[in-house]
């Protein structure tokens, strides 16, 4: 017989972003569970697996979430508040939703969301009937410890951190409706993506496009919405959470990677 656990793990990526904390991340898009334990110890607030332009699938993703859990366990007290891990979906398919919660992911990041039904469809992904559409299986998978928690289905969707990423015209147009969709807990902007919409790619700390996010982070702030936003210049986030956005991605590890190793060898070369 199964022994039964204690209650469902309190989710505190959830809590502390209701709280208004300033919640520093990083995105790893190296694809590889040995990496994302060793990131785990680092100290960010949030880890960001991006399996929407890294080359990741459920077993990669579920690999990594290991091995960030792996890395809790050894740090312990050492690692205060531990590294959370994020999910950025491909897109917003249900069934992948279904999927990617019963490995245990707790916090979504959903890309590309443009109107309210979108979100509202996403809400109903994330949650068990009657409220949603979410089928219940979860005592076969890793996110009620294959039923050892006893109070999963009745906990699970207060513990999920639904994330609507904003990177359109579209989605901009539409943003009062989608941050007023009950079950969304916070949006996250995409500048990158924005910039392109915009006629500007590969410029996503251009004047204009800065003035739309800034516009959307008003209205969120407004209803006591999280925002979040991706950005690699340090200069630039700082300035970000000074209009009051709650969570960013400080840095890639690619990127963190590539840049060490360029300079290192720069500095024999000279």
């Amino acid at each position: 017989m199964k022994t039964p656990l204690a209650g469902l793990p309190v989710n505190r990526f959830k809590q502390r972003l209701r709280a208004g904390e300033q919640l520093h991340g990083l995105w790893t898009v190296l694809a590889d569970g040995y990496i994302a334990e060793l990131l785990g110890g680092c100290g960010y607030d949030w880890l960001l697996i991006d399996a929407e332009h890294a080359p990741n699938d459920l077993r990669s993703v579920l690999q990594q979430v290991q091995g960030i859990a792996a890395s809790r366990e050894y740090l312990g007290e050492l690692a205060g508040e531990v590294s959370h891990p994020v999910v950025r979906l491909p897109h917003g398919d249900p069934v992948l939703i279904k999927q990617y919660l019963e490995i245990g992911v707790r916090n979504l990041l959903i890309p590309m969301v443009e109107t309210a039904e979108q979100a509202a469809e996403l809400v109903k992904a994330v949650n068990y009937p009657t409220e949603g559409t979410r089928g219940l299986g979860a005592t076969l998978g890793r996110a009620s410890q294959w039923g050892r928690y006893r109070d999963y289905v009745e906990k699970a969707s207060e513990n999920i951190t639904l994330i609507l990423q904003i990177e359109s015209k579209k989605g901009l147009a539409n943003f009062d409706e989608i941050v007023a969709t009950p079950g969304v807990d916070a949006v996250f902007f995409g500048p990158s993506d924005l910039a392109a919409d915009f006629g500007l790619a590969g410029q996503p700390a251009h004047p204009e496009v800065t003035a739309v996010i800034d516009a959307a982070l008003e209205k969120a702030l407004e209803v006591g919405m999280p925002s979040g936003i991706m950005m690699v210049d340090p200069t630039a986030v700082r300035a970000w959470y000074d209009k009051g956005v709650s969570f960013a991605g400080v840095g890639v590890d690619s990127i963190l990677l590539t840049r060490a190793a360029d300079a290192l060898l720069e500095s024999f070369r000279n």
